[in-house]
């Protein structure tokens, strides 16, 4: 299993998790594909997470990248910014400033091996 972590990004789990839904169980590769053309602000930071956990596997586990896939992509909630917005009559409104902890989850698929068919017999 290898990780890589983010925490603390300021964006609302709710949208970071539309694209750790699109990735999920998928090559690395494609993943990394899938990231840099989808069309969302949380793609960026997300791609440099997966890269970094590949990374995490040269360096720490020596393992190819070839065969790894995502196992994991979990989006937490984070601290929440709690700031005040003036409103009519001298009231206040609360504006909640949503953070995300992102954790990738690598893990190693072995390559598949093809069996062998066994030679049928010959009847005499």
């Amino acid at each position: 299993m290898i990780t890589a972590s983010l925490k603390n990004y300021r964006q609302s789990p709710r949208k970071v998790r539309l694209l750790a839904d699109l990735v999920k169980g998928k090559k690395v590769a494609n993943a990394i594909t899938i990231l840099r053309f989808a069309n969302k602000r949380a793609a960026g930071p997300v791609v440099k997470l997966v890269e970094s956990a590949v990374a995490n596997a040269k360096n720490n586990f020596n393992i190819g990248t070839e065969n790894l896939y995502v196992t994991e992509l979990r989006v937490d909630k984070g601290i929440v910014l709690k700031r005040m917005m003036p409103r009519a009559r001298g009231n206040a409104a609360r504006i909640n400033k949503r953070t995300s902890h992102i954790l990738v989850v690598l893990a190693e698929k072995a390559p598949k091996v093809k069996k062998v068919k066994e030679a049928k017999k010959i009847k005499k």
